[in-house]
């Protein structure tokens, strides 16, 4: 059994990723007294003008979080969905490990009360809505390994307390913590300073946060040890009037890529500055962008400041720089964007984001297999879930239940072949159901750029149960794409709970072998763009049956193989197209098959159609519709769709069903 390489048939190009053009935003600025100081010239391959979504995260710590053994939160551990103060609390306290999804507003009652986050915890909102109001985050000493992305926190302002002298209401404060990356937040309008790193934190990293309409927007330190080590990038700071951040006794401060705006003015001719490197700090800034801001940068005596690359426009007081501070490139890699398109860049990725609320559960860095990914998806999981799957063999069984919906498999190979789910068993040992490698019962899962495989050697075994399921499917609006499927009898089984209910799944660009009743099943499958090899057992007369479809009665779209090609290496008129299955002689399962726009090969029979089990292929809905190749002659015993009812058997109409899914128009 050959795992074959990704090949996609001919069809029309796909369309363009919409991508965010940051592109030669300006050509030339009217800059301020000091101008584009410096102008920093990074490698080429680090700049680039125009920047797609794609490249502006991850789901992996960059800058300081990332070394030493890097920040990782809670990954490898249970993933949860909180809704309410309660469960937040409990779950970010726990002493294992969780990603723990904040869906929504949780309002935290008393006003300015703790939500203590224990190590090992990521605490992520689900899409752009997860917001913390009236509370805050707050890591004691000794936490370690913590990531907080994707949330707004707000509103603990004391009225009537600039100064934030009543009450100590932060969004985040941590204390003598190391490995935390704070991540695409928004924190505006809290009770003292937003974000607090405090007394000889280590390896933080804070990247794509919104600091808004505030008076203390970032400090770090309070402690006279040199020890810290942070990366700032990537942040906007607007309305806010200082610690933009001010950094004290940081061994090494790197701030990249960061755009201050609208400054606020109250005439505070000294505590109104953008950054300021204090006591012993060892400051790096690259490329950010200062409109509005007094002070941009300054720095004790005692510290020092290396500036270059950034743009001022509108600025006035310091400008401080001295000293050799450090090489951020001596400790990591980075990719510095052109300061002149840190307003557009900043002002569009910066803060939540819908796409960062999608968890990425990887394998097998974070969860030692598939099944463990799986199991950590939450029952009744509610938003997306992303298995991401490296390269490799894996031989073992993975079931996703019917309580795990939302689930996309994805390989992160090169090609499908890169990356093999595979298993060994046959019917004889557990029936159909219980020889499938992959059985998905969920709704709404989606595998792509994998391969499943059940390679139980029928030729080496004489046993009365061959079949060998690579994959079986229950569950509706189920999606393949840039898949195969190895096996020989019955390899992908598309079913549904029950015979009058109607599942439905969607393959594109995939490759399916096999050689008896290799693709069957109830459910309503279209098989588009991909590759079907029926496989020869050697026999000169029959070597098997592509389809054994047992649709319902009362569901008029069954089996539809279209823009695809099969192929095979058995002999001349050996394989029919297709039987028709009533499992356990259900007379209204009454199969439903139609080949079109399909490419067939010489191995097709001229009657490719055959009675199963006692029933009659003519009683079946078997059709073929403009199919071509050496297998494809018309004869009497090939039922061609007449052109009036071609519009009526279309990869929309199969799929739609009452939601009006539409996998296809994804591409």
């Amino acid at each position: 059994m050959t795992h074959l390489h990704s090949k996609r048939l001919p069809g029309p190009p796909p369309r363009g990723r919409t991508l965010a053009a940051v592109v030669g935003l300006v050509a030339a600025l009217t800059l301020g007294a000091i101008g584009q100081a410096k102008a920093a010239a990074p490698a080429p391959d680090r700049v680039s003008g125009t920047v797609s979504s794609a490249d502006r995260w991850t789901d992996r710590a960059h800058g300081f979080a990332s070394l030493d053994g890097g920040t990782t939160g809670g990954a490898g551990g249970k993933v949860v969905t909180v809704t309410d103060q309660a469960s937040l609390a409990r779950y970010a306290a726990a002493e294992e490990p969780y990603i723990i999804r904040v869906s929504g507003a949780i309002a935290v009652e008393p006003f300015g009360s703790d939500i203590v986050v224990a190590s090992d915890k990521t605490v992520i909102g689900v899409g752009d809505s997860g917001e913390i109001v009236h509370g805050e985050l707050h890591l004691n000493p000794g936490t370690h390994n913590v990531i907080i992305r994707n949330l707004t926190i707000r509103d603990s302002y004391v009225e009537g307390d600039w100064d934030g002298k009543t009450q100590d209401f932060d969004a985040i404060q941590m204390d003598t913590v190391d490995h935390v990356w704070i991540d695409h937040n928004r924190f505006t309008h809290m009770g003292d300073g937003l974000l607090d790193i405090r007394k000889d934190s280590q390896y933080i990293t804070v990247s794509y946060n919104r600091f808004t309409d505030h008076n203390k927007a970032l400090g770090i330190g309070w402690t006279t040890n040199v020890l810290t080590q942070i990366t700032i990038d990537h942040n906007w700071f607007t309305g806010t009037k200082q610690r933009n951040p001010s950094a004290d006794n940081c061994a090494y401060a790197h701030l990249y890529n960061n755009y201050l705006s609208a400054q606020v003015d109250d005439g505070d001719p000294v505590w109104t500055y953008g950054n300021w490197s204090r006591g012993h700090t060892k400051m790096v800034i690259e490329n950010s962008y200062y409109d509005g801001v007094q002070h941009p940068y300054q720095a004790d005596a005692t510290a020092e400041l290396v500036q270059r690359g950034s743009i001022l426009r509108n600025t006035a007081g310091r400008h401080d720089e001295w000293g050799a501070a450090f090489e951020p490139r001596d400790f990591y890699d980075y990719r510095l964007d052109p300061a002149s398109a840190v307003p557009a860049l900043v002002t569009r990725f910066s803060g939540p984001q819908k796409r960062i609320g999608a968890v990425e559960l990887n394998v097998p860095a974070d969860y030692p297999t598939v099944q463990a990914a799986v199991d950590a998806v939450p029952d009744g999981n509610d938003s997306a879930v992303t298995v991401a799957i490296a390269p490799g063999t894996y031989r073992a069984k993975v079931f996703i239940p019917a309580a795990k919906p939302r689930i996309l498999l994805r390989g992160t190979g090169q090609d499908r072949s890169d990356t093999v789910i595979v298993h060994d068993t046959p019917a004889a040992y557990g029936g159909s159901t219980g020889s499938a490698t992959v059985r998905i019962a969920a709704n709404d899962v989606t595998a792509r750029n994998l391969t499943f495989s059940n390679d139980f050697d029928e030729a080496a075994h004489e046993l009365n149960g061959e079949q060998a399921l690579a994959m079986k499917t229950t569950g509706d609006r189920i999606v393949f794409e840039d898949t195969a499927f190895l096996g020989n009898q019955d390899t992908l089984m598309t079913d549904s709970p029950n015979l009058t209910a109607i599942s439905r799944v969607y393959i594109r660009d995939s490759y399916i072998e096999g050689d008896v009743d290799f693709i069957y099943g109830r459910a309503t499958t279209v098989v588009e763009r991909s590759v079907i090899k029926a496989l020869s057992r050697g026999s000169a007369t029959n070597n098997g049956y592509i389809t054994a479809a047992s649709t319902w009665k009362g569901n008029p779209y069954g089996f539809l193989i279209t823009r695809s090609r099969i192929v095979s290496d058995a002999p001349a008129e050996s394989f029919h197209l297709g039987r028709p299955w009533h499992p356990g002689g259900e007379v209204d399962a009454v199969a439903q098959v139609l080949i079109r726009d399909t490419e067939l090969p010489a191995a097709v029979k001229s009657s490719p159609w055959t009675d199963m089990s006692g029933f009659s292929w003519k009683d079946a809905r078997f059709a073929e519709y403009r199919t071509y190749g050496p297998g494809s002659a018309v004869t009497a015993d090939r039922p061609q769709l007449p052109d009036a009812d071609a519009a009526t058997y279309t990869v929309a109409n199969y799929l739609s069903g009452a939601d009006g899914w539409a996998p296809y128009a994804h591409h």
